[in-house]
């Protein structure tokens, strides 16, 4: 059996990011049975090689086979192990205001196991983290910290239990998001239920159809006012809002200023150019 873990105490100011590491750990063998326990804070075990089992509350056990994820919630009992000669797992604690964000966009499910496509990017992160904490400094709980964001992410692109129509649908409605239809008029375009298309949406990590058409459209709007001298009206138009006023007040309710004040403080002129090559910037003068 070999093991190896590190703890942080996050202080006032980095739980106030919104999202704080508070460990990382590694191990593999016959490694001892967990619980029943309860934590207070989020732990995602990602298993990367072996089998064992998890056991919901009143007895069953739920087979885990790798690579898969157990989801560890706070205030909720856990209880789990490998079987046989044991099984391979990297874990990583955390817990922040944050997390009722990422649960929201269904990036921490509500099953406690996962089953993955494959555990190595997830992997890597964690062993990211793993060599912060082991070169310690000023800065290492902030940079493992990041590191987890970038974990949900991973853990929830490489779900083996979402069907692969999702990502067609939303690349659909991001398309379309600026044609003036309904939700559900999005829904027929796709051949789907307004239901069927809200799961779909949440699956692939946005919080419902109308959030995620709402937020392409206003990328949109804010790219046309920064970059052009189109009038507020011919931009509410070119976004799918037919009434200027209510994409007005849309806009500043949800960017918090107005479009005529977003346009003053970011205006550019002018069309952005082609993109610049990963890893080049504008040349300074």
């Amino acid at each position: 059996m070999e093991r190896w873990w590190h703890y942080l105490t996050p202080g006032p100011a980095q739980l106030g990011t919104g999202l704080a590491c508070l460990g990382v750990g590694l191990q593999r063998g016959r490694l001892p049975v967990v619980g029943p326990r309860v934590l207070d804070h989020w732990v995602a075990v990602v298993v990367g090689s072996g089998r064992g089992w998890y056991a919901l509350p009143g007895g069953r056990r739920l087979p885990v086979a790798a690579p898969a994820v157990l989801w560890l919630r706070p205030g909720v009992p856990h209880h789990y192990g490998p079987d046989g000669d044991g099984w391979a797992e990297s874990f990583v604690d955390f817990t922040g205001a944050g997390t009722a964000g990422y649960a929201e966009l269904g990036l921490l499910p509500e099953a406690e196991v996962v089953p993955l496509d494959s555990a190595e990017a997830a992997q890597r992160v964690i062993a990211r983290i793993a060599a912060i904490c082991r070169r310690g400094g000023p800065t290492a709980g902030t940079e493992a910290s990041v590191a987890v964001h970038e974990l949900l992410v991973e853990l929830h692109r490489q779900r083996a239990d979402l069907g692969p129509e999702g990502a067609p649908v939303m690349e659909v409605l991001r398309r379309d998001a600026c044609l003036p239809l309904s939700v559900s008029e999005h829904a027929q375009r796709v051949g789907m239920g307004v239901e069927e298309l809200r799961r779909a949406v949440r699956a692939q990590g946005a919080t419902s159809p109308k959030e995620y058409l709402l937020t392409v459209r206003l990328n949109e709007a804010k790219h046309l006012l920064a970059a052009s001298e189109l009038p507020v009206s011919a931009v509410a138009r070119r976004v799918g809002y037919q009434d200027p006023a209510y994409f007005t007040r849309l806009f500043t309710r949800r960017v918090g200023v107005a479009p005529t004040v977003f346009r003053q403080r970011e205006y550019r002129g002018g069309a952005p150019g082609p993109a610049l090559p990963v890893g080049e910037g504008p040349e300074q003068g």
